[in-house]
């Protein structure tokens, strides 16, 4: 096995735009990961369901889904950075809605402002995705993307940092049933306690709008170099389209895409529910497992960046699918323990005097390794070194060789995002339901549920195996 010929990933001409470009993938990772536990301070706040708090989600990826090809055309049309600024204006739109949602006290929205946040979202995917792949040589497209995505994560890990420390943790600590109760009982107490978590909830997305309004500025008053073929604005809908249809690498990494999406999405929200319903998990610690499994994501997708030197895309994408694959096994049919949580609150506490962060994270990874029934949580955590690479990767290998078809081309992989608008809901259904009895063993409809993941993980094997396989690129 030879090593590639080394390429220039970042041409010098390019870099300086290369880190502006990158900043945006930290902002929309933020978007992404503050609004995943949501879902779960949403049910509790509101009294919803599973299914109608998943609704977040359907929302929130509903937008990209919705914007992608109007955003490819607009930056057809204009350019790169002109979607970019409109992608920031949007952000900051919806962000700022949810002062008045959180007056109105009204779920539906709360929901109208998270679709027009990601309708903003999906304006900047279109564009800095193609945007980066286009800065340098094609045949280190791919290594270029991952490495601009890399910085993604880390607004992901800033979101959940932010949800888990200034949400989670300050929402009222009444239990949903202390709070049926209570609005039968003293309507009056039970709409204050109401509107106070919605108010904690309003605070970090107000500051996120300005961050992203300040961000809008910056990029309004940069010079951003015009790619090639970016001057060529007129717009081929139906002969791109067509194009792209006959291409089947492309069209198996629209489906890919979006079965990927819809199992991060999947593990990264339910996450919570799954720690609380099989280990008597609250929230707020349940969110801190989750910030572990992303910094598991980040140190993988650097490492994955650098195995690409040396396997081809579609080989390890198949790899790690394969793996993800038998962690979500684990997760699903791993005995939980009702009284892990309170467990390891007690290895937390003994390590209280280490002090702060230190301390808090000895004690919650000394319970989560020595406490009986945490398997399945520990495998759902594993999961993301699987993920980490997969949503570049993918996009990466679908676009290669399109051309100047990579635009529209990559408003389908945005669309594809859609599976994080489909498949949550789904999932929070299936919550909903009775446990399942499969006569060799029990399991809880949360830990059943996560068999929407595992058919994601097989279907992304397929395409990675395609990809080294059918398409022509082996190991």
């Amino acid at each position: 096995m030879e090593e590639k010929k080394s390429a220039s990933v970042i041409p010098g001409k390019y870099l300086l735009p290369f880190v502006l470009v990158t900043t945006l993938f930290a902002l929309w990772g933020f978007a992404n990961d503050i609004t995943n536990p949501m879902v779960a301070a949403f049910k509790n706040i509101l009294l919803i369901s599973n299914f109608q708090s998943s609704l977040v989600q359907f929302a929130f990826y509903g937008g990209y889904c919705f914007m992608a090809v109007p955003a490819a055309i607009f930056i057809k049309r204009f350019s790169y950075k002109t979607g970019i600024l409109l992608g920031l204006a949007l952000y900051a739109t919806g962000c700022l809605l949810f002062i008045p949602s959180g007056w109105m006290m009204a779920f539906w929205a709360f929901l109208i402002s998270y679709f027009i946040m990601t309708c903003g979202l999906s304006f900047l995917e279109t564009s800095a995705n193609p945007y980066i792949l286009s800065m340098g040589p094609e045949e280190t497209s791919t290594q270029r993307l991952n490495f601009a995505q890399s910085f993604n994560p880390m607004g992901s890990i800033t979101g959940m940092f932010v949800a888990s420390h200034f949400i989670l943790a300050k929402l009222n600590a009444a239990s949903e049933e202390a709070r049926r109760v209570m609005l039968e009982t003293d309507p009056e107490q039970f709409a204050a306690i109401q509107q106070a978590d919605l108010d904690v909830i309003i605070g970090p997305y107000m500051i996120l709008g300005i961050v992203v309004l300040v961000a809008l500025v910056l990029f309004a008053i940069s010079k951003l170099p015009r790619i090639k073929g970016e001057d060529d604005n007129v717009v081929n809908f139906g002969a791109t389209l067509s194009r792209l249809l006959k291409t089947p690498k492309y069209v198996e990494g629209v489906i890919a895409q979006a079965f990927y999406v819809g199992a991060q999405i999947m593990c990264w929200t339910f996450i919570i529910q799954y720690a609380g319903t099989q280990l008597g998990m609250e929230k707020a610690m349940a969110q801190n497992v989750n910030i572990a499994a992303m910094f598991i994501f980040v140190s993988s997708r650097f490492i994955c960046t650098f195995l690409l030197k040396f396997f081809s895309p579609g080989g390890l994408l198949m790899t790690l699918a394969i793996a993800g694959f038998g962690l979500v096994c684990v997760t699903i049919f791993s005995k939980g323990n009702p009284d892990a949580g309170a467990l390891i609150q007690g290895y937390i506490d003994q390590s209280a005097e280490t002090g702060g962060l230190v301390g808090y994270i000895k004690g919650l990874f000394t319970g989560l390794f020595k406490v009986d029934g945490t398997a399945g949580l520990l495998s759902l955590v594993g999961v993301s070194a699987c993920m980490s690479l997969m949503f570049p990767t993918i996009y990466g290998i679908a676009l290669k060789g399109l051309g100047d078809d990579a635009k529209l081309g990559a408003a389908g992989l945005i669309m594809a995002i859609g599976g994080g608008c489909l498949m949550p809901p789904v999932q929070g259904w299936i919550m909903d339901q009775n446990a399942v009895n499969l006569g060799f063993t029990t399991l809880t409809s949360t830990a059943a549920s996560f068999v929407l993941p595992l058919i994601c993980f097989v279907v992304i094997a397929i395409f990675g195996f395609r990809t080294s396989n059918v398409h022509g690129h082996k190991y």
